[in-house]
């Protein structure tokens, strides 16, 4: 897809500037600067609200410095009955949240916002994969705790570093759980 606008990134993350690079061969890079959770805010809020605020925070943030581009932002979260589970602290935190909240049921939803200030447009929506997980065996998880995949990641497993093994099925977009849903993203700018 190319484009005669500059289309901006609002993420340091690798891993959703390579996806972008799948659908757009030409984008800049600019991280937001939102604290997440952002102080104040409820975790008990739908995952879905959330995760679309988060998505605008960053998005509006950017705009402010680069008002004539379209900016785009995503934020992942992933939901095991009914809790957000976010990104581990440490590593005994990643070892909590593995040990307790990975097999099974669970969603990966993120947040996607896409914004271009100087033409009044704004788009606020949010992507849902839902995924059934194994456990872990004991020297699964030391293995991959020792790795540092877990680092950085909502509910502590990268599914595109090795955590794919650990899913038995998967129902939606693939993108989207490593933190970018591309078919929403193509169909949304393709229409923007």
């Amino acid at each position: 897809m190319k484009s005669d606008v500059r289309i901006i990134l609002a993420s340091g993350s690798p891993r959703r500037a390579g996806l972008l690079k799948e659908i757009i061969s030409d984008f800049d890079i600019v991280p937001a600067n939102v604290e997440e959770p952002v102080p104040g805010w409820e975790v008990s809020q739908a995952p879905e609200v959330w995760v679309e605020s988060l998505a605008y925070l960053k998005a509006a943030e950017v705009a402010q410095a680069h008002p004539h581009a379209v900016i785009i932002a995503a934020d992942t979260v992933c939901v095991h009955s009914g809790r957000i589970i976010g990104k581990p602290k440490c590593v005994d935190h990643a070892k909590h949240i593995l040990t307790h909240y990975f097999s099974g049921a669970s969603k990966v939803i993120t947040g996607l916002a896409i914004v271009s200030p100087s033409k009044g447009h704004k788009v606020i929506t949010h992507d849902v994969t839902e995924l059934d997980m194994r456990a872990m065996t004991n020297e699964e998880l030391d293995a991959y705790l020792e790795s540092g995949a877990w680092e950085g990641k909502a509910g502590a497993y990268a599914y595109q570093e090795g955590g794919d093994k650990f899913v038995d099925n998967i129902i939606g977009s693939e993108s989207n759980v490593v933190g970018l849903p591309l078919e929403l993203l193509r169909e949304l700018l393709e229409s923007f």
